[in-house]
């Protein structure tokens, strides 16, 4: 073990820093191994993580000096953040800003740093088409994250920007088809009728990820525009219902009927899908498919994922 090349895995008991973890445990011949970082290193997943081989470390963002403690002696780190934990586009800010003190001090070899589009870059905060929300945001969880890029690069962090998408994980926790009023099981998404909504297997940020850190460095500085299919809602509604047995149509929900509905996350949850639409040249054109494929061949396309989690839609 102590040969290898270690690499601190951020949030290593949640979905994309378990998918990392997992990713880099299951080849033992690729020269790498797990620190895993989480708050509560007696929780079940984190004893599963150490079963698996991982070292197990204590490291809290929001307590500064126990993350340098889980960094030092690293090659490298996968870093993520979860917006979701407080939605607060101000402290996932101070979140990054520890981690890249934390890397620098550390003096990482490579971070790959799992990350989304400043949607300001194309949307200014004046243009009326949106909310501003938080004061100075349009999707806060995108745009805290994508305005964060610049910290890494400042500090000189030698690091990968892999910008994440749309979770297929997603449909199973609530978005997927539901039973309307006449019986029809229907998908209703904020996605206008004709437009692309790339979307992603949660686990393979971590699988990409990986195998960015295998490749090296020919990987720092670049940005990895991460997806695993782009899809109409039409195309979505028509491969649930291949699965599922029975019809299902798909709805477009207008983003402003979407931002009202009454569900925490509703306003900015409408706002990022308009991104996706209004933008989606700019945002699913840059998901070559093809090309990350190329890099992480194991990506699974919605039909794989689809296929593996079936039996997860309870229609009634």
């Amino acid at each position: 073990m102590s040969n290898k090349k270690i690499i601190a895995v951020a949030g290593a008991t949640g979905a994309q820093g378990g998918g990392a973890a997992r990713a880099i445990l299951a080849d033992p011949e690729s020269g790498f191994t797990v620190r895993a970082l989480t708050r509560n290193p007696d929780s079940p997943a984190a004893r599963e993580l150490a079963a698996l081989g991982a070292e197990v470390v204590q490291a809290d963002f929001h307590d500064e000096p126990t993350v340098h403690k889980a960094f030092d002696g690293a090659y490298g780190a996968f870093l993520v953040t979860n917006f979701w934990a407080h939605g607060s586009a101000a402290k996932e800010t101070e979140e990054i800003n520890v981690m890249v003190r934390a890397a620098k001090a550390a003096n990482l070899r490579h971070v790959v740093w799992s990350t989304l589009e400043d949607t300001r870059d194309l949307l200014p905060v004046d243009d009326d088409r949106m909310p501003v929300l938080q004061d100075k945001y349009n999707v806060p969880h995108f745009d805290a994250k994508g305005e964060a890029n610049e910290l890494f690069t400042q500090a000189g962090v030698p690091t990968t920007f892999l910008n994440t998408t749309f979770f297929f994980q997603g449909f199973v926790q609530g978005m997927g088809p539901q039973r309307a009023e006449d019986g029809v099981l229907t998908l209703s998404l904020a996605l206008e009728d004709g437009k692309l909504l790339a979307g992603v297997d949660v686990a393979d940020i971590g699988r990409t990820a990986f195998a960015v850190f295998k490749r090296g460095e020919e990987f720092i500085g670049a940005t990895v525009h991460l997806a695993g299919d782009h899809l109409t809602g039409a195309q979505y509604a028509e491969k649930f219902a291949t699965v599922l047995g029975e019809p299902v149509r798909f709805q477009s929900v207008p983003y402003d009927v979407f931002r009202g509905l009454d569900f925490p996350g509703a306003e900015e949850i409408g706002n990022m899908f308009q991104y996706y639409g209004d933008f989606d040249q700019e945002f699913t054109g840059a998901r070559d498919l093809n090309r990350l494929r190329e890099i992480n061949p194991s990506l699974k396309s919605f039909d794989d994922w689809l296929a593996e989690n079936a039996s997860k839609f309870e229609l009634s």
